[in-house]
């Protein structure tokens, strides 16, 4: 049986897990919105995403241009689960908080990402399924420009590739050793 959740005019209902989602969905907007209060003062962090699970597990991830420390993570923790229980988003004791830097499988997601990883090898895969691995050239608000290697010895090729953020699917680092 599906619960129903009393709308707010009192004439409908709206199925539990719609209710749940909307919840989720606001916690993220608001927990959102303290980690970026709390990073205002520090201008080289930067909020990369929030992602609040129905359970209420909160994953915070931060970066940084120079990087983030594990200390600044602890830190932002301590400091924004204190706003979390302050402003009644959720419960003390009632919910996780995780705040840590997006680890290097994660993709790049904010034009500050790919700046701070210009100089790096990427992997990108294109919306029309292309995929292209090179190293990450430039940086602006439209896209970026990769240097992809193609061919062996005498017959390698470099080929520059504008591309437009809108066209990217994901874009990830490549560790190389």
């Amino acid at each position: 049986m599906l619960r129903k959740h009393e709308t707010d005019e009192g004439n409908g209902a709206v199925p539990f897990f719609i209710s749940q989602k909307m919840a989720t969905e606001e916690k993220t907007v608001q927990v959102k919105a303290l980690a970026e209060k709390l990073l205002e003062s520090e201008p080289q962090y930067f909020l990369v995403r929030v992602n609040v699970r129905p359970i209420n597990n909160i994953s915070v991830y931060v970066d940084g241009d120079e990087g983030v420390t594990i200390e600044k993570c602890v830190k932002l923790n301590r400091a924004l689960y204190k706003e979390i229980v302050e402003q009644d988003i959720c419960k003390d004791g009632e919910f996780g908080l995780e705040v840590s830097s997006p680890g290097i499988d994660e993709p790049l997601l904010l034009q500050r990402q790919f700046i701070k990883n210009i100089g790096r090898v990427v992997e990108l895969e294109m919306k029309d399924g292309r995929e292209l691995e090179g190293k990450l050239l430039a940086a602006d608000e439209k896209g970026v420009e990769v240097d992809e290697e193609k061919g062996k010895g005498k017959k390698l090729e470099a080929i520059k590739h504008f591309l437009l953020f809108d066209d990217i699917k994901t874009t990830t680092v490549k560790i190389v050793f």
